[in-house]
C-alpha cells in the first residue's frame, strides 16, 4: 500500500457496530467535536425530548453553537475556520465579546464582528464573498456589516443531514 493512501472500507462489510460507530464518527467530526462533547449533546438531546423528538433536538443544539452560527453567516469558509474566529476574539453576541465556540445561542441573539476585526483584510474579503452568500432562513443575516439575528431555530430539511441519526442514537445506548 502506498503512503499517505487512505482506504475505506465498504459499508456492506462493517457490522451493525462499525456503521454505527462510522455514523457517530462522521457527525462527530463534522462539527468538529471531541468525544466528550459529543456525548453530552447526545445525553441532553435524548434526556430533554425523549425518542420522538431526539434527533431534531440535536441538531438544533449543534447548529446554534457559536462557531456553527459563525459559519452558517458565512463569515468563515469551514467550521473549523468559525471556530478559531470564535477563540481569537473577534466575534460578539449582544455586543458583548465571547470567546467559548460551543457558547449555546438563542433567538433573539445578535452576533457580530467586533468593529476593530472588521478592518482586517481577511474580513473585507469575506464581505465581498458574501455578497453571493445566501443565508438560512432562521439567520437575518446583514452582509454589509457582518451581523446576524437569530430568528428561530433550525429545521431538519434546512440542516441537511448527511448521517444516519438513529444509528449514532444506537450507538451511545449500549
Amino acid at each position: 500500500m502506498q503512503k499517505g493512501v487512505v482506504r475505506k472500507r465498504r459499508t456492506s462489510q462493517l457490522s451493525e457496530y462499525g456503521k454505527q460507530l462510522q455514523e457517530k464518527q462522521e457527525l462527530k467530526n463534522q462539527y468538529n467535536l471531541r468525544e466528550r462533547q459529543f456525548r453530552h449533546y447526545i445525553d441532553s438531546a435524548l434526556e430533554k425530548s425523549g425518542v420522538q423528538n431526539a434527533e431534531e433536538q440535536l441538531l438544533q443544539h449543534l447548529e446554534r453553537r457559536l462557531d456553527n452560527v459563525v459559519f452558517r453567516m458565512g463569515v468563515a469558509e469551514t467550521r473549523k475556520q468559525a471556530r478559531q474566529l470564535v477563540s481569537h476574539g473577534h466575534i460578539r453576541v449582544n455586543e458583548k465579546r465571547v470567546l467559548v465556540p460551543s457558547y449555546q445561542t438563542k433567538r433573539g441573539d445578535k452576533i457580530s464582528v467586533r468593529p476593530n476585526s472588521r478592518e482586517n483584510i481577511f474580513f473585507k474579503n469575506r464581505k465581498l464573498a458574501l455578497k453571493k452568500y445566501e443565508s438560512p432562513s432562521w439567520l437575518e443575516l446583514h452582509k454589509e456589516n457582518l451581523e446576524a439575528e437569530i430568528k428561530g431555530v433550525p429545521g431538519l430539511e434546512e440542516i441537511g443531514v448527511t448521517v444516519q441519526i438513529p444509528l449514532v442514537f444506537e450507538f451511545y445506548s449500549r
